[in-house]
């Protein structure tokens, strides 16, 4: 078996994706994602201009010698555009090899370790009536664990909270990239959040009780002392992580935070490589990996991760928004299924757009997750489904102090 073909497709079903689709000599086909939220088309070119003819009458089962070689030959290595690319490759040969192999790609990582994949939703609200209202629309959707984001006093934009309005029309949380060719600002006040994110934990426990698992995402805009704050103030309510509490590229950083609490921490869905995350699992200096297979190169160095990761007591909690798209999805999801050190999964349904573009096998059921059962990752790509939604430039927001300084969004 040789590959005869390599192509790379563009789609904007509510928001934009990069695929890429392998086809051997006898006509098998796999499916990657190589989606890069608001540089979709560098991916795009990197693919179609260095690593699709690389890729022609070679043999597709080599996916190990494959991944070394994309990586490797290249001298130039890390970096989300490249890893995006090489994600896509290994994630179309795992779909191809599942394919002649007649099983899903879980079974040949070994076989699955758990019934499904423990998932949680995104509750959000401008104030506490509706953060409860939607915290209470996830539990009916059957999801048994919830990130809580809120708006806050003093800040008019704030990542996470899906009241927004949105040019897309979608939910903010679930697309807040805006069409354009710029940029969309937001605001952003450190301690107005640090005094206010407490105070919203308390009334949620007071309202939900302590047994439900909740979440809150920072998404890197605090100093390792906020973040250190911000994880001894949330002690009392027994989150089941904190995420992203600070940029994450000083792991330094991360030992300052851990000194000072005991909240779980999860990180690294902006990480591309082992070597962003290696020391932060070898002192256990977190306890959860956000890694995504589509922006950490895929199924094969992401599983090689969690492996490493198990000696360490650190457990999975990888990167699931809508800016994966379904195949990237699928595949940490046969991951997750298939490895012991599972904790949890973020689940952003996709639009009823993307879903005719790209035809899911998961399930959610009660709470869990489940790949399915068809041969390779589950998930097929339409590509005259895929013409009718054009790229459409995008890109998301970033933040400004109230003086005018560029923060992290």
């Amino acid at each position: 078996m040789r590959t005869e073909k390599a192509e790379v497709f563009v789609t904007s079903p509510s928001r934009n994706f990069v695929t890429l689709r392998i086809t051997t000599d006898d006509g098998v086909t796999g499916i990657g994602d190589a989606t890069l939220n608001g540089r979709e088309l560098a991916v795009a070119a990197y693919l179609k201009e260095h690593v699709c003819q690389l890729l022609l009458d070679k043999d597709p089962s080599t996916i190990e010698d494959t991944w070394q070689f994309l990586y490797r030959a290249s001298y130039w290595r890390r970096g989300p555009v490249t890893m995006a690319a090489i994600a896509a490759v290994d994630m179309a040969l795992w779909d191809i090899k599942g394919k002649v192999a007649g099983l899903p790609v879980y079974q040949l990582l070994g076989g699955a370790s758990r019934r499904g994949c423990r998932a949680y939703g995104h509750a959000s609200g401008r104030d506490l009536e509706h953060l409860f209202d939607s915290i209470r629309e996830e539990l009916d959707l059957g999801y048994k664990s919830i990130r809580v984001q809120t708006s806050v006093p003093g800040i008019e934009k704030l990542y996470g909270v899906a009241a927004q309005e949105q040019s897309t029309g979608e939910r903010y949380d679930f697309e807040p990239a805006n069409r354009g060719t710029q940029p969309v600002e937001e605001d952003w006040d450190t301690r107005a959040y640090l005094r206010h994110v407490p105070t919203v934990f308390e009334a949620v426990r007071n309202e939900f009780g302590p047994e439900l698992p909740l979440l809150h995402d920072g998404h890197h805009r605090m100093t390792p002392r906020e973040a250190a704050q911000l994880g001894k103030s949330l002690e009392p309510f027994d989150l089941y992580w904190l995420e992203d509490c600070t940029p994450a590229e000083n792991q330094e950083a991360l030992r300052l935070v851990r000194q000072h609490t005991t909240t779980p921490l999860a990180i690294g869905e902006v990480f591309n490589s082992v070597y962003d995350i290696k020391d932060l699992i070898q002192e256990q200096l977190i306890d959860f990996v956000r890694c995504a297979s589509t922006h950490f190169g895929g199924i094969t160095p992401l599983r090689k991760v969690m492996n490493f990761a198990e000696m360490y007591q650190v457990r999975s909690g990888f990167h699931g928004p809508t800016d994966v798209s379904p195949i990237g999805f699928a595949a940490q999801l046969h991951l997750g299924l298939s490895i012991h050190n599972y904790g949890l999964q973020e689940y952003m349904p996709h639009s009823r757009l993307t879903r005719e573009v790209f035809h899911e096998g998961l399930t959610f059921e009660n709470g869990y997750l489940h790949p399915g059962d068809t041969p390779g990752l589950g998930v097929e790509f339409d590509e005259t489904a895929a013409g009718r939604f054009p790229y459409d430039q995008a890109y998301l927001p970033y933040n400004r102090l109230a003086d005018g300084t560029v923060h992290n969004w």
